[in-house]
């Protein structure tokens, strides 16, 4: 080792609270230390966690923007199921008679499964016998009506 480059070490320095005055000693290179807080006044080892200091309702502010975040993802969730599985039946779409009669009897009786039938391709809805491309049409133009993001395939005819 080099000499007279290292720091002087204090194996008796003095430590002092400025919060609650108390004092203790520890080896370090300073004589003397002062800290703000120490373990027996702050509120996380001292159990006081409801004498958290609140300058200008910081706390309760960041509490607040919190809440509104949670507020608005589950918002946001319930939004979005509902946008994916409607469980109406297909009879709310209103595409006449024949089309929801060939709907089912091909064993469709919900949106959401005429939306998983759209997901396939328009070809595959088309397949559907008595399903013509007049109530392909219509029934994508009631689905995004009802506020529904069709499957990303199903742009194909309209």
């Amino acid at each position: 080792m080099r000499e007279k480059i290292h720091p002087t070490y204090y194996t008796d320095a003095k430590v002092v609270c400025a919060s609650c005055g108390s004092t203790w000693t520890t080896g370090s290179t300073r004589k003397s230390i002062h800290v703000e807080v120490c373990s027996k006044c702050h509120p996380f080892f001292s159990g006081e966690q409801a004498r958290i200091l609140d300058v200008e309702g910081q706390v309760d502010r960041f509490y607040k923007k919190l809440q509104a975040r949670q507020e608005y993802v589950d918002q946001q969730k319930v939004r979005d199921d509902a946008k994916k599985a409607p469980p109406k039946p297909v009879s709310d779409l209103e595409l006449g008679t024949r089309a929801t009669d060939a709907l089912a009897k091909a064993g469709i009786t919900t949106i959401a499964q005429l939306m998983a039938k759209l997901g396939e391709g328009d070809e595959a809805a088309l397949t559907i016998d008595g399903f013509g491309r007049k109530a392909l049409i219509d029934s994508k133009k009631k689905i995004r009506a009802l506020g529904y993001d069709l499957p990303e395939t199903a742009g194909e005819a309209a």
